[in-house]
């Protein structure tokens, strides 16, 4: 069985303290690989010659995300991760469809969908009634689950696997430098300079730019002496993942106030391989280093089970660890040249699994700026707009999941009080149990985006800095269309046929730019073809052209695309120097 140190609120779990030898043992199919550490080439005075156009601090799932996004984009990056194993320990758990259609982009999409769990119902039970259930919406326009459950070692793994083939295909265009410990960091100007070391030595680097994406530990934050503020909840709880081997279907169950845990909220998920996650909630008094102990955890498991009915079954603890909810931010994601994303950046309460979700959307949000910015094709206020985009989304998310945390772990007697009301009258009055509901994780529209151009007000559909809804086309999704790059999607061109030149110009500039155009169902000369029902859920039966960014947030919308208008759009949405988009 593997544990973790107890953590706070603004750092999230801390992970085991790295083995010279002995491998993390397997947990069902999973076997870990060590990677070995090694030195770059170096000049005599241990500097690595040249300059890396990016530095990401931290190989977990929001590092390889953003890694891999770069790479999309060409921009070659240098991973710098502590550790010389992927993750040990469920972690990160739930990935909800938004993160789904990122990591499609990413190129990990049928690993993830391969292995993971889609589940889309939740029951949640006062002592041992069920007072409420909810269903995540499953449209048949859609074409992924609303979540799947994926242990985060599996996560980190197919990501690393994707990386490897872009790597094989573009030797060096991900550079991940396992056992790597950042030890010191400057910036100037012109860039960051890092002091690393590992088994095989120490030696300097330089990089144009940092991403710190090293966790809610972050060596970064600290080094710059920045701290997250926010609210910290006194609630913990023991995470326990555990290997059984029940039929029970996936779905997520919560029980509130359960006669074998008095006081106390229970949780409980499946995941691969017969692997189930348990939190449950440490009552005021009780010690959370007595909470861990094994013959703690075997007690308090084996009572679970024995409550709901599996007690009969074998199972066995693989990996243990604590959390204490809270909702904390940085006050801005960009110091210089160091830009922060993931838990280096903020920490969410695990309700509504707002943690890795979040991170992948900072990453998503990141990737194609700070590869604009390298690149010269933008200037650094596109990072700016970063900040200011993701920190509005963490405010959205955080005010739903400290609602979901003020119910989970009421933060005082008063809470408890009400939570307490709630629950008991919740199997009978249907409308009261809504206040159980945990508010899953969704798409966050970008309001006030700087990003974003004044357009035409449509009947339906995506406002700007919206995600693109997804729709079934004739063949397909409309998803399938949208690449990583700024994407102008003309909605039934037969009638909002975008002016010609205006195309050209865009097509000449060197902004990554598409045009996809989708028509009625039987025209000809589009890329796709699709139902009425499709352009009236866009706001499009007349016609509609759409202006895309490359993480599928809506820049722009048209009724008549007029001109001149696509090309103030995509200078505006990439912050983008004079000679990206031609005259």
């Amino acid at each position: 069985m593997t544990t973790t140190r107890t953590a706070d609120a603004a750092t999230g779990p801390v992970p085991p303290p790295a083995c010279a030898t002995a491998l993390p043992p397997s947990v069902g199919a999973f076997h870990y690989t060590r990677f070995a550490p090694r030195l770059p080439t170096l000049g005599a005075d241990g500097m690595e010659p040249g300059r890396h156009p990016v530095v990401i601090a931290g190989g977990g799932p929001v590092g390889m995300a953003l890694a891999l996004g770069l790479a999309n984009h060409g921009v070659r990056c240098v991973v710098l991760e502590a550790d010389d194993t992927v993750c040990v320990g469920s972690r990160a758990a739930c990935i909800s469809r938004r993160s789904l259609e990122i990591v499609e982009r990413l190129g990990a999409l049928p690993a993830f969908m391969g292995k993971g769990l889609p589940w889309s119902v939740g029951r949640s039970f006062y002592k041992t009634a069920e007072v409420f259930r909810f269903e995540m919406p499953q449209a048949a326009q859609q074409k992924l689950p609303p979540m799947i459950n994926l242990e985060q070692y599996y996560i980190e793994q197919y990501l690393l696997d994707e990386i490897e083939r872009r790597n094989a295909a573009t030797p060096g265009l991900v550079d991940i430098r396992w056992g790597t410990e950042l030890t010191a960091l400057a910036q100037d100007n012109d860039g960051v300079t890092l002091d690393v070391r590992n088994a095989e030595g120490a030696y300097r680097l330089r990089g144009q730019w940092l991403a710190a994406c090293d966790g809610g530990q972050s060596f970064v934050r600290k080094s710059l002496g920045l701290a997250l503020e926010g609210t910290g909840y006194e609630g913990r709880y023991v995470i326990i993942d555990i290997e059984l081997h029940s039929d029970h279907p996936t779905e997520r169950r919560a029980w509130f106030d359960p006669p074998w845990n008095p006081g106390s909220t229970v949780l409980m998920h499946r995941q691969p391989d017969d692997i189930w996650r348990i939190d449950y909630q440490l009552r005021a008094g009780q010690s959370t280093e007595d909470a861990l102990q094994p013959a703690a955890v075997a007690e308090f498991v084996q009572r679970h089970l024995d409550a709901i009915g599996e007690g009969h079954l074998p199972w066995k603890t693989v990996w243990t660890s604590v959390y204490r909810a809270g909702a904390m931010t940085l006050d801005n994601y960009r110091h210089g040249r160091v830009v922060f994303a993931g838990n280096a950046a903020h920490a969410m309460p695990i309700f509504g699994v707002r943690g890795l979700n979040s991170g992948f959307d900072d990453a998503d949000n990141l990737a194609w700026k700070l590869a604009f910015v390298a690149q010269g094709l933008s200037g650094p206020a596109l990072l700016d707009s970063y900040s200011q985009e993701r920190i509005a989304a963490f405010h959205i998310n955080a005010e739903s999941a400290m609602r979901s945390t003020e119910f989970m772990s009421p933060p005082s007697r008063g809470f408890d009080l009400l939570r307490e009301a709630a629950l008991s009258l919740s199997e009978a009055h249907r409308g009261i149990a809504q206040l159980i509901n945990p508010r899953q994780t969704q798409a966050v529209r970008y309001d006030d985006s700087a990003l974003s151009s004044e357009g035409d007000a449509l009947p339906a559909g995506p406002l700007p800095g919206e995600v693109m809804l997804e729709q079934a086309l004739e063949q397909g999704h409309l998803t399938d269309w949208i690449a990583p790059v700024f994407t102008l999607l003309v909605l039934r061109p037969d009638v909002a046929s975008p002016p010609v030149a205006d195309i050209e110009r865009a097509q000449r500039g060197a902004l990554p730019f598409a045009v996809r155009s989708i028509g009625s169902l039987g025209s000809d000369g589009t890329d796709a073809q699709a139902s009425p029902a499709v352009f009236a859920t866009l706001g499009a039966s007349d016609g509609a052209v759409y202006l895309l960014r490359p993480d599928g947030h809506v820049a722009a919308r048209w009724h008549r695309l007029p001109a001149g208008a696509l090309p103030a759009a995509l200078a505006r949405a990439a912050v983008a120097t004079s000679q990206d988009i031609p005259a």
